[in-house]
């Protein structure tokens, strides 16, 4: 075979490859992919079988999703907690996908990232590596959040498959914008809210649904966030920005203001230009359970208070009430969140000496439930009822990890179990929420037609669902 032939055959194969893994439609492919232990031994792994990963934004968060897809490649070195340790290569590596490329707007500081997948291409813009690399499947993103919705966005009308870590975007236009896209385009979508997949949100739903706790119409839920800083403070002031970082791309679609080390990286959760709180760190992994346990629909009505707060900074605590309608044979449910510090109402069915973490349900039979983050360690209390809920046989299908989970998803043609319907459903819950702060000078309690995306009582409020892209920057 000469030359001209063995390239048109590898374009073709690409290509086939390609269609597949975009279109996800593997249930009907005319193919069967050979299992890898017949083809090479146990570890084998056929390239047609391998999703291309690009990473963007791997220099923190972003780093453990990758190694999520697939362990490291290469030892790499990294400051922690003032040392410098070596991370060596596991001795039986997992690999559920090929990192196929990497981007992050700081080079230093995910320089050890570039050590640990050296076959990786690199870039600083995630639109340069759109716009040039093909052979791109899929793409995670762990950028802040305000970055999270226009990268999404590119990446599906680009036919990419999108894993975007929670929550999925900062404002509530973007989540119905982002699901309106997902469905236009039929790609895969996940939300990295790790607890959605794991077992004990599956007990807690299955007791739930069992009746143990009898009717629900309330649920408390609460956080230690922040651990950065947050309240009434103003902005630091503007500093050189590093050759290392890529301020422009930093900085999207928000209004251009001067770097600072101290917004850039960790801390810009507590911005509002930026981030979304403690309510957006961690609301994902808490509210998540209760959600789908009730059958939630979204609020009809909404109100905040919180700690002062400035132009620049979230409060450094918030408690915010909710209202949810009536959904079949369940009846209308509260749900309350408190974060910074602030602690819920304690229930009577809780053992003295017990702190309730991260949620209570509370029962119409006198029963409560408790879980912490991520749906973790659920219990009934008293606990003869947790005798009860434990002899509960579990009925529902588990899914794979939640990295997994979005790989399996794209091979098999099916929806990953925290994808954008679901995940934006409950980032607008959180969202709306949070617009509750932003509006509580508005003295009331916000009535939420979720419908029209309005607030049917108070209009002004409606400035809160989204903010105006800098020049160049759209969804």
């Amino acid at each position: 075979m000469d030359s001209t032939s063995k390239n048109q055959r590898s374009r073709n194969v690409n290509q086939s490859r390609r269609k597949f893994l975009q279109t996800g439609m593997a249930a009907a492919a005319a193919f069967t992919i050979v299992p890898r232990h017949i083809l090479g031994g146990a570890g084998y792994q056929a390239a047609s079988d391998m999703v291309n990963v690009a990473g963007i934004g791997v220099g923190a968060r972003g780093s453990s999703d990758i190694q999520g897809f697939a362990d490291i490649e290469a030892p790499f070195e990294r400051e922690f907690r003032g040392q410098t340790r070596t991370v060596e290569v596991p001795e039986n590596p997992k690999k559920f996908a090929n990192i196929y490329a990497l981007c992050d707007v700081d080079t230093e500081k995910a320089g050890f990232m570039f050590q640990a997948y050296p076959r990786a291409k690199r870039y600083t813009d995630w639109r340069e590596m759109l716009d040039k690399e093909s052979g791109i499947d899929a793409v995670m993103i762990a950028t802040p959040d305000h970055n999270h919705a226009p990268i999404a966005a590119a990446a599906m009308k680009a036919g990419k498959h999108v894993y975007v870590e929670k929550p999925m975007c900062k404002t509530v236009y973007e989540t119905r914008e982002l699901r309106r896209i997902a469905k236009e385009t039929g790609v895969v979508t996940q939300m990295g809210n790790q607890g959605h997949n794991q077992e004990g949100t599956y007990r807690i739903l299955e007791w739930v649904k069992a009746g143990v706790l009898g009717d629900v119409r309330e649920v408390r839920l609460a956080t230690n966030r922040p651990i950065w800083p947050q309240g009434n403070m103003e902005r630091p002031e503007g500093m050189p920005v590093p050759a290392t970082l890529n301020w422009e791309v930093w900085i999207g679609p928000a209004p251009m203001k001067p770097y600072n080390p101290e917004v850039c990286h960790f801390n810009w959760r507590g911005l509002w230009d930026y981030g979304t709180g403690a309510i957006g760190d961690m609301g994902a992994h808490i509210y998540d359970a209760s959600v789908r346990a009730l059958d939630l629909s979204l609020p009809t009505k909404v109100q905040s208070s919180s700690t002062p707060y400035s132009d620049a900074y979230l409060p450094q605590a918030e408690t915010i009430y909710y209202e949810f309608p009536a959904r079949g044979n369940m009846p209308s449910v509260k749900v309350s969140w408190v974060d910074g510090g602030l602690t819920q109402e304690r229930p009577d069915a809780l053992p003295d000496g017990l702190r309730p973490s991260s949620a209570v349900f509370i029962g119409s039979n006198g029963r409560v439930l408790v879980h912490g983050d991520y749906g973790r360690s659920p219990r009934v209390y008293p606990e003869s009822a947790m005798e009860e809920a434990a002899k509960i046989e579990p009925t529902l299908e588990r899914p794979a990890e939640i990295h997994e989970d979005f790989i399996n998803a794209i091979k098999n043609g099916t929806k990953a179990n925290s994808d954008f319907e679901v995940s934006g459903h409950l980032t607008e819950i959180m969202l709306v929420g949070l617009i509750a702060t932003q509006a509580k000078n508005l003295n009331t309690t916000l009535e939420y037609d979720g419908k029209n995306m309005t607030f049917t009582n108070q209009p002004k409020a409606d400035q809160y669902f989204h903010y105006e892209y800098r020049d160049g920057w759209t969804l």
